[in-house]
């Protein structure tokens, strides 16, 4: 495991230095039209996000941002790029941190205006490198966007802000291959002592973009790399978190709702399990109780899971029989096993 990166706070959260690694995700709407953002921020809080980040491509968003932020319930980022003007703004609007590369701002001084004003209100700055946009020397250098160009683009970055005697620091590197974003974090993680943002960029959409984050985080997060996350999907932010949070509680590293499981059926299952199990993942997406549930099919690993559960159901013909900490409550037709199954959860 990798030593443990500096602490930084975003808001209240604490990022870095052996703080719980936080799920964060990004507003898809405009932030201009600040009813919209608010009601999306509010709805990713209630899934768990911790952390939400927000577009200001211009005067206008960074004017609807200090509302936004005044209103909403979890630490808001500004995404600022090239002006450095809509940073002092956001700044001055209260915002808990930025989302900039101080080399894309242009002259130095306009790089010192932005930190002066960062560090008097105790705000950090995030550098996002992204593999589709690296700097046209680091391009020539190195022919394509490889994980030692980001890296080396990365610290070129927060040496601008070292310079400026600033450290409060997190650092990002995202490309859409996997490979190539384990390898940059693993290079740049021996390198710095700043917590880390993972995420796996234009990852493509529920299915495929899932899948890549799981794998290329998953590796990262087992290796002790990551201090904050997000699962970079095309569809609604609210997925971004909830598979955000499956992937760390699956490596055991948070815990947040329920722990569902659910065997993938086989000839010997006589009920509709598909059916059962996916009416009761979906009940349960309400549910935040740090317990695990059990949806499995037949009579062979079906009592043994059911029976470890906090509630189970194990499946038989046309019925299936209700666990409840280890025990058997009662048996039920197939069609009930979705409600009697909340209903024992109800119980607990």
């Amino acid at each position: 495991m990798k030593p443990l990166t500096r602490q930084i706070h975003v808001g209240p959260v604490a990022i870095g230095g052996g703080a719980p690694c936080a799920v964060q995700s990004m507003c898809s709407t405009d932030t201009r039209d600040v009813s919209a953002t608010l009601a999306q921020i509010n709805a990713l809080a209630v899934a768990g996000c911790e952390i939400v980040r927000c577009a200001v491509p211009d005067g206008d968003a960074a004017e609807a941002l200090a509302t936004i932020k005044a209103q909403s319930p979890i630490p808001v980022i500004a995404d600022i790029h090239f002006d450095y003007k809509l940073a002092l703004r956001v700044l001055d609007g209260g915002i808990d941190g930025l989302r900039l590369n101080p080399g894309n701002i242009g002259e130095h001084w306009k790089v010192a205006e932005v930190v002066k004003s960062a560090a008097e209100r105790k705000v950090p700055i995030r550098i996002g490198v992204n593999a589709g946009s690296l700097e046209k020397q680091l391009l020539e250098k190195y022919g394509h966007p490889t994980a030692e160009a980001m890296v080396e683009s990365a610290l070129g970055h927060v040496r601008i802000l070292e310079d400026l005697n600033y450290r409060e620091i997190k650092i990002s590197l995202k490309a859409s291959d996997v490979p190539k974003t384990v390898a940059a974090y693993r290079l740049l993680s021996q390198q710095v002592e700043y917590p880390l943002h993972i995420g796996i960029t234009e990852a493509g959409t529920i299915f495929s973009g899932t899948i890549k984050s799981s794998v290329g985080l998953g590796i990262l997060l087992h290796g002790g790399i990551g201090d904050t996350l997000r699962v970079s999907l095309t569809g609604d932010p609210v997925d971004e978190v909830r598979v955000g949070f499956e992937i760390l509680k699956s490596l055991g590293l948070r815990q947040r709702g329920v722990n569902f499981v659910s065997c993938p059926t086989c000839g010997r299952c006589q009920i509709n399990l598909i059916r059962v199990a996916e009416e009761v993942e979906r009940r349960l997406q309400s549910v935040d109780k740090a317990i695990t549930v059990a949806v499995m099919g037949c009579a062979v690993n079906g009592p043994g899971e059911a029976r470890e559960a906090d509630v189970g159901v194990a499946g038989g013909k046309g019925e299936g029989l209700i666990f409840r900490k280890g025990e058997v409550v009662r048996k039920v037709a197939e069609a009930e096993l979705a409600d009697a199954l909340l209903e024992e959860i109800n119980r607990l």
